[in-house]
């Protein structure tokens, strides 16, 4: 049983913010979220293969709050530092579902690679913190990057070293190689940590003169402007559904939700000059047992939420 503490916003202190939702309202998005994707899923889906879809690493919240000065959405209360590093480093996924997930993210983070060049300037060493499954690491090799990963579950990390990668177990503030690095990606992963403000710290720690880092992060505004149309009407409700739970923000299951505004705060007071800010959406979750409909509407469908930005990148230097 996790055990909670109050929480403040990590970014300013404050512990002045506004209800964004609750236990009755995360409920009630929990069975929106399993309606939603039971209609796509075939009948014979194993229940490990829910996981990141209708389950998370960590439960829904019991309460959802938004700093009235930085716009930084958490939750209050939250799990303890040990009960939420315990949740990720204990996990054991069957192999099958991590090479579902490589498959499914390499082509998407082919992209990211590249992205990362181009506001680099130059490919070299990197580390990705949360590695997982390794799909950036295979798709920044076939971009000529040497990346290793670093991620806390040992056994996710020896699925990843079976591809034939260079992972690391541990934690990103602990993480002490005797050496740095030309760039610090950590995707998917930064809002999930117990503190960002010392991430960001270590990360900068780690970087190479000259060096990048880069930050992808689900984004709270979005979800904080777009979850009160779960009450309209029935087209807008449908709309509203579809964009949250295709980007896996519906019952919002992440630790932090920065904004672009409250992510380039808590970087630039650690010392980093942000750059650029992406707007992008959620990787593929699509498998085989997803329906031949709702591969094809994933396909069309999630692109089409780009312009709300319900998953950004920030790319940025030290100063």
């Amino acid at each position: 049983m996790p055990s909670y503490d109050l929480a403040r916003c990590v970014i300013c202190g404050s512990a002045d913010a506004e209800a964004v939702a609750d236990a009755d309202d995360m409920r009630a998005e929990s069975e929106l979220l399993w309606a939603y994707h039971m209609r796509r899923l075939s009948p014979r889906t194993p229940p490990e293969r829910l996981v990141d879809r209708v389950a998370f690493s960590q439960d829904p919240p019991w309460r959802l709050v938004r700093c009235a000065r930085c716009d930084l959405l958490y939750r209050s209360p939250a799990e303890k530092r040990e009960a939420l590093i315990g949740t990720y480093r204990d996990a054991e996924p069957a192999r099958d579902a991590l090479q579902a997930l490589h498959d499914a993210q390499r082509a998407t983070y082919r992209a990211q690679a590249r992205r990362l060049h181009r506001v680099m300037g130059r490919r070299g060493s990197g580390l990705e913190v949360g590695s997982y499954v390794g799909a950036f690491l295979a798709a920044s090799r076939e971009s000529r990057w040497t990346f290793e990963g670093l991620d806390i579950n040992p056994m996710v990390n020896a699925y990843t070293r079976s591809l034939g990668f260079a992972v690391h177990d541990g934690d990103l503030e602990t993480f002490h190689p005797g050496r740095v690095f030309d760039a610090v990606a950590i995707w998917n992963t930064f809002d999930q940590l117990p503190d960002p403000v010392n991430a960001a710290r270590a990360a900068r720690r780690l970087l190479a003169p000259g060096g990048l880092l880069a930050i992808r992060v689900p984004n709270g505004d979005c979800y904080r402007r777009w979850r009160p149309r779960l009450r309209a009407p029935r087209p807008v409700r449908a709309a509203a559904v579809a964009l949250l739970a295709q980007n896996n923000l519906l019952t919002f299951p992440y630790r932090f939700g920065f904004s672009p505004r409250s992510l380039t705060r808590l970087l630039r007071e650690q010392g980093f000059e942000v750059r650029r800010v992406v707007g992008d959406v959620l990787v593929p979750t699509a498998d085989e047992f997803t329906r031949r409909a709702a591969v094809l509407e994933e396909r069309v469908l999630k692109p089409l939420t780009r312009p709300w930005m319900p998953w950004f990148e920030v790319y940025a230097v030290p100063a």
